[in-house]
């Protein structure tokens, strides 16, 4: 069953919301070579835990951190570590947070130093795939509008769209539904009605779409080995349209400042 939810929910959800994309920014600041994962984890739980929050992710079936942290052809679902990330490297960090009943879910991919212009090219046009699957989120459309618009953009480039992994509804539980693919077939799926609040998140490879479960029980990488990027958002329908109630505003400021631009 699909719960939808009403404006006062809504805005309880963009506050957890908020507070992750707040935590994505703490970790935009501190990531770099020589980092590690688990570095960063005890810093998104420390800044969840201040701000009246709990960490959506620890403990949630079992999970045993705060941060997903999954670094190259590791998809979604890595597991925080003590090995230092190295330049060239890029890494999703997705991040999760509960507060009034509510969870937020949200994740950017990072380029650790410089990457090859190829790996530049994999994250703009994955991001341009959530956006573009964003735009899909209208009362009246499907799930499929969404997946054939996000499979379309990333299949032109020659990407592989990863089948296994899906976004979903969000709401007092972090995965409700209904399941939303990065792949699909227009007019198809759960009908998209206002109060729908749903987590986008394409996952495409720079090679196949296939991918493999490691023997930690988590972590997924590509079955060739090369890079995966990953971006999500947190998407309502209001007045019949798409409003993100998650932002990257504060990782886009967070890097901007480490270049030395002012944002």
């Amino acid at each position: 069953m699909i719960n939808l939810k009403s404006p006062e929910e809504i805005e309880l959800m963009r506050e957890s919301a908020l507070i992750v994309s707040k935590t994505l920014g703490v970790i935009a600041s501190k990531i770099g070579p020589g980092v590690t994962t688990l570095e960063l984890d005890k810093l998104a739980f420390e800044h969840i835990k201040d701000h009246g929050a709990e960490p959506g992710f620890l403990g949630l079936y079992d999970f045993p951190n705060s941060l997903c942290t999954s670094v190259n052809e590791q998809v979604v679902h890595g597991i925080p570590n003590a090995q230092p990330l190295q330049e060239g490297d890029i890494i999703s960090v997705d991040c999760g947070a509960l507060k009034n009943g509510f969870y937020g879910d949200h994740a950017w991919t990072f380029e650790i130093g410089e990457t090859s212009p190829e790996i530049k090219q994999l994250l703009k046009v994955t991001k341009e795939c959530l956006y573009l699957g964003i735009e899909q989120v209208v009362a009246g459309n499907r799930m499929g509008d969404i997946g054939f618009t996000i499979q379309h953009h990333a299949e032109k480039h020659g990407y592989g769209v990863v089948r296994e992994l899906v976004g979903h509804g969000l709401g007092k539980e972090m995965h409700e539904s209904p399941e939303v693919p990065n792949y699909g077939k227009r007019g198809k799926g759960a009908k998209i009605k206002e109060g729908l609040v749903i987590a986008i998140e394409p996952m495409i490879n720079m090679g196949t779409k296939n991918v493999l479960q490691m023997n930690d029980g988590w972590t997924i990488i590509t079955a060739d080995k090369k890079p995966s990027a990953h971006y999500e958002h947190d998407v309502a329908v209001v007045n019949g349209k798409p409003e993100i109630i998650s932002t990257f505003k504060y990782v886009e400021e967070a890097l901007a400042a480490k270049d030395g631009v002012t944002a």
